[in-house]
Formats: structure tokens, C-alpha cells, sequence
């Protein structure tokens, strides 16, 4: 058994080398290997489902009570400076584990039919592969250098694959966004690790948070200095993880193929953030300010999130502002102290979002042959609607995962949400108040995504954004002009549903989405009067703040609230966008007679769309102040550069130049000249000499 615990580090390697035999088959054999699509997708999901067996062994023997096994090689030895590498097997590293191949396997086999007809399809999974990698390196990491190594390997592959489509300019431009917010986040990320290094003279997560507990008692330690080093190294978990203020690249993220926007937002590059901050959970758990910051961060995070989705047209980037919602949840929950329940959220908000996206990912890839394959077209709601009729599945599956996300029992994020809201309310009322109204903003926002997409009619054959002749209101009001399109319905196309290769992923996502709530309830209170998923974590830290052992029917008692918020939200998203009955036209048509309400709505409406569209003008500012500030520095640092600094350089030449110029008349080559002017200059010299 502690044979297969020292080879841990195989989970990773199995897919490094699907990306290494794809990527050396690209380089030496770039039209032979183009044969071999298939095979080469292959070679991808066998390995990793490898990797994926590999993981669930291991996850299955730490449930089970197997110790945490941790393996270090000497990397580096210089006088006091020792580094080292291995990898760390603990309840945390085992679930990420799990989640992360899990996922990633199921997109693998989702993109073999998606990406199948791209030219890039090899590069792709060659992509694919080295990214699911170097998140598994980044879990296994035992110390913050090695995490470092890993967490720039994913950034690297979430620039490739955000940029895949790079011939389009919006997508070269999201890449170059991401990888640039990252960089900030990196250098804070970097400034910390070196800053702990200082304090502690260890890199090791273990050794880390005990030689600081022992400095702390002590009082050998500068409060300061640490508080500085822990926002610092916070930093990273802000730009990966997209909380506010660096939250800016994560939508233009979503001008990569779907199929990564799936696995980004689910399980790895999102995640990343998450992981590190639980990660160093005892650690921050002894700085009270830093635990402040984190909790604050999220709240402000998940609200802002919430808002911004609320008007977006393009259904990717609606769920790309949903994920950033939910990961401030998850940020705020750590940041009070609720380990576990950010952890189980991290777990059921992954599948259900996989769900999503990969839903998404099927509507746009039926719509794109009617609308056209731009994603101003084919990812646009408004030329959407009415597709349950065409694809069944998709859009039960897709009901499924909005159910979830919206907290409705008993589907996967109702017990994991409502286990935040509880936390953060007995925390801190204010803060409960904010997870709570953004509750009510996430049911509302994700079932109009939902009604616009699914329900209603079919707009795609009337509507003519470039011409910008329809649109749809924020209180879902439909106008086109139908007298413009005078098509014949004989010849029109309707989308059809995906493939059973991209309904498989689908259909598997919803069991998780449906019962992987069940680890964190309650239902035996006899015995250790706690739940599954919080004796498995406290085998790595002992005690949790914040999580309360209730009955299972008081649990459900407590989260009546949160129900009937998330209810109340559904119920206003089916009054503007779902199927219209003739009761509700009626009572819509009273409210519109009222002037009153009327302007009322027309203004709220048109201040949450500007805020939507604008993204609540955060973008815009950043432009303003950073992108022109740094660009007019730039020119002037210019001006001062080359009329200044070279002016004085080329000064010095032109008037040695011209100086030389002059002199050459005077050089004849012959002596007596030369004694002429020696001694006349000398005359003059002892003549002022004398005067003087």
C-alpha cells in the first residue's frame, strides 16, 4: 500500500505525456498526425482516465482513514537554503484530485465531437492535457514554491486556450487581458511566499503554519510586516479566482471554446485561487485583519457578480458573472472561518457549472448554422428562445444546473449555499444580508437565462442585431419587426440536438448535480452528530468555526429563508421572461397603464442594463485611469527620452561634428602653419595672462 502512496505523483504524469506525444507529433509530424484526429483525442482521455482511476483509489483510502503521506526530494542545497519537491496526499489534495480529473475527463470526451472539425483540434487537446496537468501538480504541491512552478504553468495554458481562436481579434485580446491581470496578481502572490520565507525560513505548508504559531506566542513577530505578507500572498487567489478587484479578465475569458470556459470555471484555473486560500487556512485563521479582507472581498465579489449578470446578453458571459458570483461565496465563507463550507461548495458549484457551460456549449453549437458563428451572434439570447422544443435534453440538463445554482432543494448548491448564508449570518448580519440578497439575484438572473434561451418562441429568423431592428428589454418585452422578414418557413433551419457524444457528459454531470449535496447533511444524529464531508476534513484541520451539527430538519427549518428568497427571484424572472399566460399579460398591460410605475421601471431598467453592459463601469475606469494614465506617462517618459537625454547625446555629437568640420580647413599639412598658429596663440595667451 505504501508503494502506490510513493507514486501519487502518476496522476499528473499521465496526462503531461498525452500533451508531450501530441505536442512532439504536431512539431515533427504536422500533416501525417492530422489522420489520426481521433486517435489522438484518445490517447488524451485514456490517459487521464488513468490519472482519474488513479485518484478515485486514493480518495477512497483517505475516506477510509488512511494517514496523510507526504514525500519530499531535495532539489536544491546551498548552505542554510534547502528547497525541495514531492507532493502531499491529504482529504484536501484527494478531493481536488477527484474533482479536477472528473471534470476534466468529461470535457475531454465533450470536445471530441465539439472542437472535431477546428484545424486546431490536435493542438487543442495537446493543450488540454498540459493544463489538466499542471493543475494536478498545482493540488500535490506539499510547499508555496512548488505551487508557484504549477501556478504558472496554468496560467500559461489558460493564455493558449482563451487565445486558441487568436485570428480573432477579441480573443487575442481577452489572452493577452487575462495573462496581464494574472501577472499582478502573480507578483503579490510572489512578494508574499519570499515575505513568509522571511519570517518562518520554511516554504512547506505544514512547517509554515507551525514555526508562525510558535513566533506568534512568542511574540517574535512583526504583526505588520505579516499582515502585509498575507495580503500579499492573498493576492494570487484575487486575480485566479476573479474576486474584485481583479475580477475583469474572467469574462473575456469566454472567448475560448466553450469546452474550456467548462473547465476554467469548474474545476481548474478558478479553483486554483480557492485551493490556495484554503491551503493556508491555518495560517490566515491567525491574522484576524486578513480574515476580514478575505470575508469583505467575497461579499463584494459575490454582489457584484450578481449584479452585472443580470442584463447580459451573451449567454456565456451570463454564466461567466455567475461563476464570479460563487466563487465570492466560497471566498466568504473562508473568510469567516466556515472551511468546510466553502470546500463543499468549491465541489457541488464545479459539476453544476460544468453542467452549464457544457450546455451552453450545445446551444451554441446548434444555433451556429442558423445565426452565424460569431459569438455577437451565436451566443446572443436574444436570437434564442423556444429551443426545449428542439433540444430536450440539453434543456432539461440545463434546468438542472440552474436549479442548483439557484439553491433549490434538493439539488447539489441548495446545501452548500444555505450552509454560507447560516455561517455568514451568525458571523456577521450585514454580510448575511449581502449572501442573502445576492441569493435572490442569482435565482433571478439564472432563470432568465434560462426562459430566454429555452422557453417562449424561436427568435433566431427575426431578429437582425447588426441592423439593430430587435431587442429584448431587462423586463423581457419582445420587439422585432416582423413586416421586415418575409421569410419562407419551407426553408428556414431550427436547431437540432447535439450528438450523443456531447449529450454523455450532460447526462453524467447531473448525478453529481443531483446527489453529490448528500455528503455535507447531517442524518445520523446518535452518533458523531456531524456530517460526512466534516469528520472526512477534520483530519486536516481539527476544529471549524462557524459550522453548526443540527438535525437534519432543523437544517431544513433554517433554510426556509433562503428558499423563499431564491423562489421569490424565479417567480420575477417568470413574470418578465417566462411563458407569457393570459393572466399575467393582463395584470403586465395594468402595470404599464400606470405612468407612474411605468417610468419607474423604464428608468430602474435602463440603469441595470447600463450597469450590466458597462460592467458596473469598473472596465471603464480601469481604462480611464490605468490604460491612458499609463499611456500619457509613457509618452511623456518618451518626450524626455529623445528631446532630452538624446538631445544632450546628440547635442554633444552635432557639436563635435561640426567642431571637427571646422578644424579640417585649417590642417593644411605643413609645419610653418602649424608654428604660425602656435605662436600667435601662445602671444595672445601670455598677453591675457599679463593684462590679468
Amino acid at each position: 500500500m505504501e508503494l502506490i502512496f510513493q507514486n501519487v505523483w502518476l496522476v499528473p504524469l499521465f496526462p503531461f505525456l498525452a500533451s508531450s506525444f501530441l505536442g512532439l507529433g504536431l512539431f515533427f509530424f504536422p500533416k501525417s498526425i492530422k489522420k489520426f484526429r481521433r486517435i489522438s483525442s484518445s490517447i488524451s482521455i485514456i490517459f487521464l482516465s488513468i490519472g482519474m482511476l488513479i485518484s478515485v483509489h486514493f480518495f477512497w483510502q483517505q475516506i477510509t482513514g488512511s494517514p496523510i503521506h507526504r514525500y519530499l526530494w531535495s532539489w536544491v542545497l546551498y548552505k542554510n537554503l534547502v528547497l525541495e519537491i514531492g507532493y502531499l496526499l491529504d482529504p484536501l489534495t484527494a478531493m481536488m484530485l477527484v474533482l479536477v480529473t472528473t471534470v476534466a475527463v468529461l470535457v475531454m470526451i465533450y470536445s471530441d465531437s465539439y472542437m472535431f472539425y477546428d484545424e486546431g483540434y490536435i493542438k487543442f487537446f495537446c493543450y488540454l492535457s498540459l493544463f489538466t496537468a499542471s493543475m494536478l501538480g498545482l493540488v500535490l504541491s506539499p510547499n508555496l514554491i512548488q505551487v508557484y512552478i504549477f501556478w504558472e504553468l496554468v496560467g500559461m495554458c489558460s493564455y493558449l486556450l482563451i487565445g486558441f481562436w487568436f485570428t480573432r481579434p477579441s480573443a487575442a485580446n481577452a489572452c493577452q487581458k487575462a495573462f496581464i491581470t494574472n501577472r499582478i496578481g502573480d507578483f503579490g502572490l510572489l512578494l508574499g511566499i519570499l515575505g513568509f520565507y522571511w519570517i518562518t525560513g520554511s516554504f512547506d505548508f505544514q512547517q509554515l503554519a507551525k514555526r508562525f504559531f510558535e513566533l506568534l506566542i512568542n511574540n517574535q513577530i512583526n504583526l505588520v510586516f505579516s499582515t502585509f505578507c498575507a495580503l500579499f500572498l492573498f493576492l494570487g487567489p484575487v486575480a485566479k479566482s476573479a474576486q474584485f478587484p481583479l475580477h475583469i479578465w474572467l469574462p473575456d475569458a469566454m472567448e475560448g471554446p466553450t469546452p474550456i470556459s467548462a473547465l476554467i470555471h469548474a474545476a481548474t484555473m478558478v479553483a486554483a485561487g480557492i485551493f490556495l486560500v484554503a491551503r493556508m487556512f491555518p495560517l490566515f485563521q491567525m491574522l484576524p485583519f486578513v480574515m476580514s479582507v478575505i470575508s469583505w472581498i467575497g461579499a463584494i465579489t459575490a454582489l457584484l457578480g450578481a449584479t452585472i449578470a443580470l442584463a447580459q446578453k451573451d449567454l456565456k458571459k451570463g454564466l461567466a458573472y455567475s461563476t464570479m458570483s460563487q466563487l465570492g461565496y466560497m471566498m466568504l465563507a473562508l473568510g469567516i472561518g466556515s472551511y468546510k463550507a466553502g470546500l463543499f461548495h468549491l465541489i457541488t458549484h464545479a459539476y453544476s457549472k460544468a453542467l452549464l457551460f457544457l450546455g451552453s456549449g450545445s446551444v451554441i453549437h446548434s444555433m451556429e448554422p442558423i445565426v452565424g458563428y460569431h459569438p455577437n451572434k451565436s451566443q446572443n439570447m436574444n436570437f434564442m428562445g423556444g429551443l426545449r422544443q428542439y433540444m430536450p435534453i440539453t434543456a432539461i440538463t440545463f434546468l438542472f444546473g440552474t436549479l442548483s445554482l439557484c439553491g433549490i432543494p434538493p439539488f447539489a448548491c441548495f446545501w452548500s449555499k444555505d450552509e454560507i448564508l447560516v455561517n455568514s449570518w451568525l458571523y456577521f448580519p450585514f454580510l448575511g444580508s449581502i449572501a442573502f440578497f445576492t441569493a435572490g439575484l442569482t435565482a433571478f438572473y439564472m432563470f432568465r437565462i434560462y426562459f430566454l434561451t429555452f422557453e417562449g418562441d424561436f427568435r433566431g429568423h427575426f431578429f437582425d442585431d447588426s441592423k439593430k431592428q430587435s431587442s429584448i428589454s431587462i423586463w423581457g418585452s419582445l420587439q422585432f419587426n416582423k413586416e421586415h422578414y418575409k421569410l419562407d418557413k419551407k426553408h428556414l433551419l431550427y436547431p437540432q440536438e447535439a450528438n450523443n457524444v456531447m449529450l454523455f457528459p450532460l447526462i453524467i454531470l447531473t448525478i453529481p448535480t443531483l446527489f453529490i449535496g448528500f455528503i455535507g447533511i447531517l442524518f445520523d444524529e446518535n452518533k458523531m452528530n456531524v456530517d460526512f464531508l466534516s469528520y472526512w476534513l477534520t483530519l486536516l484541520i481539527n476544529s471549524f468555526n462557524y459550522i453548526n451539527s443540527e438535525k437534519f430538519l432543523e437544517f431544513l427549518f433554517n433554510a426556509i429563508p433562503s428558499i423563499i428568497i431564491a423562489f421569490f427571484g424565479i417567480l420575477i424572472a417568470f413574470y418578465l421572461y417566462g411563458p407569457k399566460l393570459v393572466l399575467l399579460k393582463k395584470e403586465k398591460k395594468k402595470l404599464k397603464n400606470s405612468s407612474k410605475i411605468n417610468v419607474f421601471f423604464n428608468n430602474f431598467s435602463t440603469f441595470i442594463y447600463n450597469w450590466s453592459y458597462y460592467r458596473a463601469y469598473i472596465d471603464r475606469f480601469y481604462n480611464s485611469f490605468f490604460v491612458k494614465g499609463l499611456r500619457f506617462l509613457i509618452k511623456i517618459i518618451f518626450f524626455i527620452d529623445q528631446w532630452i537625454i538624446d538631445g544632450i547625446i546628440n547635442g554633444l555629437g552635432i557639436f563635435s561634428f561640426f567642431g571637427g568640420e571646422s578644424l579640417k580647413y585649417i590642417e593644411g599639412g605643413r609645419i610653418s602653419s602649424y608654428l604660425f598658429f602656435l605662436v600667435f596663440f601662445m602671444f595672445f595667451f601670455f598677453l591675457y595672462s599679463y593684462i590679468i
